[in-house]
């Protein structure tokens, strides 16, 4: 009776063992490592640093002459932002679903639309529960782009010198590193769709100006 090692599948009519199997799932580690690497525009002393993995381990593995194990693949999992089954090319699932783990901040819940996969666009709906005010000295900037749809609720956006109120069906786009904020405009409850990513496809601002008092 064989072992659990020489155990084999038939696939077409061939005969496949397992250590095969596994031998050609590992082989391909390495050139999707070099990929994602040259994808995000990294060199290898640059992977050594944020891993702690040498450049030589790390040339190795792309080349194929280390052999990848999961004390490697977690720190590069982790560095390019990707599942670590995306690395090892691990069948889909067959479930599209993305299982979204809301978290609060300052008052306002966030719930991930899309799983986070590094340099792409990131969804998330927001719900400010309206206890929270902000004016336009609580403006802020960053790196990167951002789209936003309002759903329900009056949200007020402060961007630069413009104090716009939104409402359900109006959206606005602005570039991050320009200091902004939103916040509810009555102190009532407001849902949103907003996206951050990389300039790209534009959606145009339709935002009608707060009304003095």
């Amino acid at each position: 009776m064989p072992g659990v090692h020489d155990k084999s599948r038939c696939r077409s009519g061939k005969v496949v063992s397992m250590n095969d199997e596994m031998d050609g799932v590992l082989s391909s580690v390495g050139p999707r490592l070099r990929a994602l690497r040259r994808e995000r525009g990294s060199t290898l002393a640059e992977l050594s640093a944020a891993t702690g993995i040498s450049v030589s381990t790390l040339s190795r593995l792309e080349s194929g002459g280390r052999r990848p194990t999961l004390e490697l693949l977690l720190p590069l999992a982790r560095v390019h932002r990707v599942p670590l089954d995306e690395l090892v090319g691990a069948p889909p699932t067959g479930d599209p679903r993305v299982h979204a783990r809301p978290f609060i901040r300052h008052g306002t819940t966030y719930v991930p639309l899309t799983r986070d996969l590094g340099h792409g666009l990131r969804a998330f709906k927001q719900v400010m529960d309206g206890t929270r005010t902000l004016g336009p000295e609580d403006q802020r900037s960053h790196e990167g782009y951002e789209w936003l749809y309002v759903l329900s609720g009056r949200l007020r956006l402060f961007l630069g010198d413009n104090d716009l109120v939104l409402t359900p069906g109006e959206a606005a786009e602005f570039d991050t590193r320009v200091p902004h904020a939103f916040t509810s405009a009555d102190g009532k409850p407001v849902e949103c769709l907003t996206i951050f990513g990389a300039q790209g496809e534009r959606i145009h601002t339709r935002a009608r100006p707060a009304r003095k008092n």
